[in-house]
């Protein structure tokens, strides 16, 4: 499904507006938070999931520590 959305002032920051379809895909509705990630392709807007956010920031820590460990191990 392609969808276009228009960029937009809202107040002195730029959002976009998401329409009712795409809310009702991710079971968002006002106020709720959204993820924003970083794919190859683009990115990706997902339901903020709080106990997935604290494992990410883990396994980000962890890849930040032990980097040269783990590009060795990818060889």
């Amino acid at each position: 499904m392609a969808t276009t959305v228009k960029v937009t002032t809202v107040g002195n920051s730029v959002g976009i507006v998401l329409p009712k379809e795409i809310l009702e895909k991710l079971q968002i509705e006002k106020g709720d938070i959204l993820c924003v990630t970083d794919t190859p392709d683009g990115v990706q807007l997902t339901p903020y999931d709080e106990k997935f956010m604290k494992t990410m920031q883990a396994a980000d820590k962890v890849m930040r520590q032990y980097r040269d460990t783990l590009r060795r191990l990818a060889e």
